[in-house]
């Protein structure tokens, strides 16, 4: 090897001359902050160093921008994924076209980028002109799916259609084998944009203070922690998942959403992972339950992909003439968790505590909105989006599309879940009910779902005062039922 003190002055110029006019390639990280299984990023480091880049698009209309609890989550990640690359992630704020092509003409050294799809409507939209303008200048530009175990172009019915139903969905991707995590190389040099003063900081994530810091202790963020997620899932709660995930005290859910949604692990790692222990793990009925909700979350992107309409519109069309009601107290009071019904209120809180709400809870909390409420399935989209860090537009808006009944694939009309019941039946002793709504502890548990029917006495005993210190139920469960199924038959 020649040392680069024994050079001549001419060679190390040369030398020099040759480095910064070596070619390099851009990779543009979106919703998928991880180095293993990128396949952008891996293909982008076969031909040499990589430039990466994030940028906060501040054109997305604002119907698609992330919500508070996302970008909190987000900051975090960031900061993991930048620390994985030795603080090279070259962070940016502003137009995302324009900010691109700024880059190419400041850094004539890269002459190629990289990127992974985004499926949402806007950015899958925005990604093909940026692609359109980029292949006029005559730049280089390779997109890849890696977000997801099958590309939602690829699925057709036999007859080209698009499936509507989950169920043959699945039974469609199941003949078709996603492939195998990619790896990355050891080796791969990143480069930093000296130029550039934009720090994380700067993209102003965090917005609330205290809430940062309740969803900072909550959480653990990046590429590592999602691999450590999915070990402890698939060691301690992949057994006995298909019973044990409907019970939100039990906490056997992977809490793998968010990772997923920001791409902090891939679909594709999930899945190897469980095939691996297959053999070994004696307990089949979890495992395809647990990989059909995987598949859930794939039918909701194809969904979103076909029927792009589908975060503001019916998907069932007979719904549009649907009576809807809106009463402002009675939607605040479901936001806040002061419904009166402590399954709901419960699951509520969970949201404004930590960003996250356990699924069984999600749907309970769903129904009691659009069907006990009467309440567009919209403004509960909305808030979702604005409080859950694992926001993801797809699920998000075919989740609640689905609970309404205006989706596809719905859950039928008749489908009211009554709150108390479903408290009594998935929360037995209360843990979780509990752990959100202290003041209830000290009630008997034939109370817990039913406060209002415990005698003056009882509520004494524990502390409670009905109307001050915990609210009677803004609405009768059986008046409010029978309300929504006359509505629904005549829909």
């Amino acid at each position: 090897m020649v040392l680069l003190k024994h050079l001549r002055y001419d060679q190390k110029l040369m030398l020099k001359n040759n480095f910064m006019t070596s070619v390099c390639s851009m990779f543009w990280f979106r919703n998928d902050l991880r180095l293993l299984d990128n396949p952008g990023l891996v293909e982008a480091s076969k031909l040499g160093e990589v430039f990466p880049i994030y940028i906060l698009d501040e054109s997305i209309p604002s119907f698609f921008k992330q919500g508070k609890a996302s970008k909190i989550y987000l900051h975090y990640s960031l900061e993991q994924l930048n620390e994985s690359l030795s603080g090279k992630l070259n962070i940016y704020r502003g137009d995302a076209q324009k900010i691109i092509f700024e880059l190419f003409s400041a850094h004539t050294r890269i002459k190629n980028i990289f990127w992974n799809l985004c499926y949402d409507p806007w950015q899958f939209h925005t990604d093909q002109i940026i692609e359109k303008k980029l292949g006029k200048l005559q730049i280089s530009c390779k997109i890849f799916n890696g977000s997801y175990l099958w590309n939602p172009q690829d699925i057709k019915k036999e007859d080209g259609g698009h499936y509507k139903v989950f169920s043959a969905y699945q039974k469609k991707v199941y003949t078709i084998e996603p492939r195998k995590p990619l790896s990355l190389s050891k080796h791969i040099q990143f480069i930093k944009d000296e130029n550039n003063r934009t720090t994380l900081q700067d993209l102003d994530l965090l917005s609330l203070k205290n809430w940062n810091n309740k969803i900072e202790s909550y959480w653990t963020f990046g590429e590592k922690s999602a691999q450590k997620k999915l070990y402890t899932f698939l060691q301690c709660n992949l057994a006995g998942y298909k019973k044990g995930r409907d019970y939100p005290g039990n906490q056997q859910t992977s809490k793998l959403s968010a990772s997923l949604h920001f791409g902090e692990i891939s679909p594709h790692q999930i899945w190897e992972a469980v095939h691996k222990i297959r053999q070994e793990m004696l307990c089949e009925e979890d495992i395809r339950h647990f990989l059909s909700e995987i598949i859930w979350r794939e039918f909701s992107c194809y969904l979103m992909f076909h029927f792009p309409e589908l975060p503001w519109k019916n998907f069932k069309a007979q719904f549009d003439n649907f009576p809807w009601t809106y009463h402002n107290e009675y939607f605040e009071a479901w936001k806040s968790g002061n419904t009166g019904h402590p399954i709901v209120d419960a699951g509520m809180r969970e949201l404004l505590q930590t960003g996250y709400m356990h699924n069984r809870v999600r749907m309970i909390v769903a129904s009691f909105l659009v069907k006990n409420l009467m309440i567009h399935w919209s403004y509960g989209q909305d808030w979702f989006w604005e409080r859950l860090v694992d926001a993801d537009l797809a699920n998000n808006s075919a989740s609640w599309q689905w609970v309404a009944g205006c989706g596809a694939d719905a859950a039928p009309y008749f489908r009211i879940f009554n709150p108390t019941l479903q408290g009594e039946t998935f929360d037995p002793h209360g843990h979780y009910t509990k752990q959100f709504l202290p003041i209830l502890n000290q009630l008997p548990s034939q109370y817990l779902f039913k406060p209002w029917k415990a005698s003056a006495h009882l509520l004494k005993q524990a502390g409670i005062v009905l109307g001050e210190n915990y609210p009677f139920p803004i609405v009768d469960l059986k008046f409010s039922r029978e309300r929504a199924l006359s509505a629904y038959t005549a829909c």
